[in-house]
């Protein structure tokens, strides 16, 4: 049988490599999985902390919503857009975590910056136009 340090490790390996990690991270991960296998080798429960347990934000709300990165206000991570690490990390939807942190419909969950490129890189294949192609064909079609 491995021993709880290669676990640690395997178990941590696998999740480093599905997730960018900075090495404050990935060590910080190293511990509280060892810790966690070691509780259980000797029988005791293990604490796994909860996000209702303090509704207090990691980040506040000012530095949540930046021009480069968006920061979930739940763990602190930042990322381009919350979205996708809400429903894999923390299975939470983004209405409800708008609801949680009182978050305003008009405010984008995504950084201002990736959302201006995006933007720009449709208007540069045109995707606007195809858009106003396909309303007009609906509309004569009717």
């Amino acid at each position: 049988m491995a021993t709880i340090l290669e676990m640690t490790a395997e178990i941590v390996s696998a999740h480093a490599s599905m997730s960018n990690m900075t090495k404050e991270e990935l060590v910080s991960e190293l511990n509280d999985v060892y810790a966690a296998l070691n509780a259980l080798e000797k029988g005791e429960e293990v604490a796994v902390p909860t996000e209702e347990q303090g509704n207090e934000p990691a980040v506040s709300r000012k530095k949540a919503f930046g021009r480069d990165k968006i920061y979930c206000m739940i763990c602190g991570k930042g990322m381009k857009t919350l979205a996708r690490h809400l429903k894999t990390t923390h299975d939470m939807t983004p209405a409800a975590y708008r609801k949680q942190f009182d978050i305003p419909r008009s405010q984008s969950l995504a950084a201002k910056k990736y959302s201006e490129t995006r933007r720009q890189m449709a208007i540069d294949r045109g995707l606007g136009e195809n858009l106003a192609k396909a309303r007009a064909s609906r509309a004569k079609k009717k």
